[in-house]
């Protein structure tokens, strides 16, 4: 996910885009505790992602 495309989504969009993240890395995290979870990989990615859509929220602001 790039910045720029998240800067052309407005705030709710983002909110929701982070929620769906949220949801995303709790899954990964409780996959990756019962052993499940194949590319650890992803739980980096997810961090990353939701970091980009705050700044990207707290900029719009």
């Amino acid at each position: 996910m790039k910045s720029s495309e998240l800067r052309e989504l407005n705030i709710s969009d983002l909110e929701a885009k982070l929620k769906d993240l949220k949801e995303e890395h709790f899954n990964l995290r409780f996959q990756h505790g019962v052993g499940q979870l194949e590319k650890t990989s992803s739980l980096k990615r997810a961090k990353k992602d939701i970091a980009k859509v705050k700044t990207v929220i707290r900029e719009k602001q």
